[in-house]
């Protein structure tokens, strides 16, 4: 392996793709969780360290990462944190204030506070144990409580996207807390690493003065001159190459001036990120170009290296293990205690408190640049920062699963606002109100889906209930302005099927929202509108053929509803229907829908497959069932309904065959009578979808009474 290793770039295009690699598969790992992909990354940087790496194989870890090439990393390290700090400088976005400011701001400087005395008094307790004489006890003691106090803004931010809350009063509160929080919490580092780094008291004072200085010239200076760059790049044409090297000088000059300054380079950026104009899309682009390769290329690195400098096997007896679970009490004391106080005391309720309190204890990546800012000064001794490192992972590990237990789905479902249309007045009817949600993953899909749903209500179109659904998957990004997608990627996604709708005259209250469980989310929404029907739209997937696999399968499984997928093949009118008809479950549901088309006059052909030999007994049979299933309530015009006897051993083929003949729309139940049953990995063919000539509508049938004895066993 020394061979392959041969020179400086070779190893260290060795080492990146091994980095890149492990945290990716590990973060497919940790998003299977819930958990956010910097946790991934964290633990993918200590498998390769000295705690597991090191452990099991010291060679391989001496000739894969040896010290001559911990400098080369630690530099690509400090690049990518000083792009990824302009980028969430960039983030903050003064508007998050308004409105907001009481709440928030008090939640905030409690959520610094309390942790910096905890932190303080907890250093005191730690300092004659995990420090040395060398070190100054001030600059431990202030380091020690500023590292309690951090929050993870754009860790934070992607979980509150993740869980929906972002639109709620408990989403609103916290991002504008963390955003507070980490103006508040950098400004101290910065305090505190200019105390570390002066020899005197002097020395101190000079340094605060010229980072007073500084921020100074950047408020009154530099800021305006941004906001002119900022007015030429107001579209992606306009943010050339020139204008991203001019910003990327800006980044250079701040983060080299709050270097000799002695705050730290990473201040200077973020101070850069900060003041950037947040009109217009400057920011956006900007953050779009360089985002993938910061978040994907870079900062793994710094990962990797926090992870090579985490030493678990420091941690080698029960007094070291009893001081890392002190940290960990003391530092979900103060931030969780300090933020669910404060936040009752602002007149949150308890549960909004206490999800204020969980999502302000998120620490990730910020407390680890942090960390390793206080190793590379001397201020924290590698045992403690192993331990500090430990209780970042355990923080934000614990985010996910404890919001889901405080905060349910069903409880963000009622906060959140509601992006419907008034409906019209109901016309009085004696028909029960039918309920459809028409779940739209791609525009073009709409305006057929919502043709569809017009046949099913024509009977008294005001009279029921459309929903159109569209669920925005989120992207990888970490920036925060993701929070935007919803209204431009979602409603946006929608208007090919309002504006049919409209043609229709029907009446369609849109939804949408990011969404990264669809399926989970469909079913709730289903749900919360008490839909009797789930329209979903089926496009062919890449890898397996199946219909009923993947989210549709999930839709299926979990829908409180009778589910409809609909495969579009150009479907303009619904004159003539087709339902092959076997008896099932499926097919009785598939036969109900089909009954309320016939108010809109289109004529129904119930085929009715039978075995070679057995015709006249099985046609009784069928014709009684299809008899029960129409005499039950629920409007309907009987003449315009036949039904068709078809001699054939293999149903499908007979079914396939008679769609050929004319028809607009084949509806079906989805089960193994048609060959649609689910399948292991999709791989058998599905003969109705592939050969059938027309559009289908595969439909399961709502197991109303599985679904009661579910909810019982759980």
């Amino acid at each position: 392996m020394t061979a392959l290793l041969h020179s400086p770039l070779s190893l260290f295009i060795v080492q990146a793709a091994l980095i890149i690699a492990l945290s990716r598969v590990v973060g497919l790992a940790a998003t299977k969780f819930g958990q956010p992909m910097v946790i991934a990354e964290v633990v993918a940087g200590i498998l390769l360290g000295p705690s597991l790496l090191g452990a099991v194989s010291p060679a391989t870890m001496a000739t894969l990462f040896p010290p001559s090439s911990m400098p080369t990393l630690g530099l690509m390290s400090q690049v990518g944190l000083l792009l990824f700090m302009f980028l969430i400088g960039l983030e903050l976005d003064p508007k998050l204030l308004r409105g907001r400011a009481h709440a928030s701001v008090a939640i905030s400087h409690t959520s610094i506070i309390v942790p910096s005395l905890l932190g303080g008094v907890l250093g005191l307790y730690l300092y004659p144990r995990l420090s040395s004489p060398d070190v100054p006890f001030a600059s431990f003691l202030l380091f020690m409580a500023v590292s309690m106090s951090i929050t993870a803004f754009p860790v934070l931010a992607r979980i509150l996207v993740d869980r929906r809350l972002l639109k709620t009063k408990v989403g609103a509160v916290t991002i504008t807390c963390a955003a507070v929080d980490d103006v508040t919490a950098w400004c101290l580092l910065a305090f505190v690493v200019s105390v570390a780094k002066s020899t005197d008291i002097r020395r101190a004072a000079v340094t605060v003065g010229m980072a007073l200085a500084y921020i100074a010239f950047m408020l009154v200076v530099v800021r305006p001159f941004l906001r002119r760059l900022g007015a030429l790049s107001g579209s992606r044409e306009g943010l050339t190459q020139n204008l991203v090297a001019v910003t990327l000088l800006f980044l250079l000059a701040s983060s080299w001036l709050t270097e000799f300054i002695g705050i730290h380079a990473l201040f200077g950026a973020f101070m850069l990120g900060a003041i950037m104009p947040k009109e217009g899309n400057a920011g956006r682009l900007l953050a779009e170009k360089l985002e993938d390769l910061v978040v994907v290329f870079l900062l793994p690195m710094f990962f990797a290296y926090s992870g090579l400098r985490t030493q678990i096997g420091l941690l080698d007896n029960p007094s070291a293990w009893l001081m890392c679970a002190l940290i960990i009490l003391v530092a979900c004391l103060g931030k969780f205690g300090g933020s669910l106080v404060a936040g009752k005391l602002t007149g949150l309720r308890w549960r909004e408190a206490t999800a204020v309190g969980i999502l302000m204890n998120t620490r990730g990546l910020m407390e680890l640049i942090v960390l390793n800012i206080g190793l590379d000064l001397g201020v924290i001794s590698p045992a403690l920062f192993t331990m500090m490192v430990l209780m970042a992972l355990v923080t934000t590990f614990m985010t996910t699963p404890l919001l889901q237990l405080v905060y349910p789905t069903s409880e963000i479902e009622e906060e959140l606002p509601a992006k419907l249309v008034t409906p019209a007045p109901e016309p009085v009817s004696t028909n029960p109100r039918f309920t459809i949600l028409m779940c739209v993953a791609f525009d073009r899909s709409g305006p057929a889906m919502v043709k569809l749903a017009s046949v099913l209500v024509a009977d008294q179109p005001q009279h029921h209930r459309l929903y159109a659904l569209r669920l925005i998957r989120p992207t990888d990004r970490a920036s925060f302005y993701i929070v935007g997608q919803e209204d431009e990627n979602g409603i946006q996604g929608l208007q090919p099927l309002l504006e049919t709708a409209e043609h229709l005259r029907l009446s369609v209250n849109p939804i949408a929202f990011v969404s990264p469980r669809p399926a989970v989310d469909i079913c709730n929404v289903a749900e919360v509108k008490g839909a009797d029907l789930v329209l979903l739209g089926w496009h062919k997937p890449v890898v397996t053929r199946t219909v009923l696999g993947g989210t549709v399968a999930d839709v299926l499984e979990k829908a409180p509803a009778t589910v409809g997928v609909f495969v579009d093949r150009g479907l303009e009118t619904v004159r003539k229907v087709l339902v092959p008809f076997q008896g099932s479950p499926d097919d009785k549901a598939a036969l109900a829908l089909a009954k309320r088309m016939t108010t809109a006059n289109a004529e129904v052909t119930i085929l009715h497959v039978i075995k070679p030999g057995r015709m006249e007994g099985e046609r009784l049979g069928a014709q009684q069932e299809i008899d029960e299933t129409f005499s039950e309530g629920g409007p309907w015009n009987r003449t315009s309904v036949r039904m068709k006897l078809v001699s054939h051993d293999k149903p499908a083929v007979a079914a396939v065959e008679e769609a050929g003949r004319g028809y607009d729309l084949v509806i079906v139940g989805a089960g193994h009578e048609w060959g649609l049953e689910r399948r292991l990995f999709g791989l058998a063919p599905e003969l109705m979808v592939e050969k059938c000539p027309t559009s289908l509508l595969l439909v399961r049938q709502y197991d109303a009474r599985r679904a009661a004895a579910e909810a019982a066993a759980t």
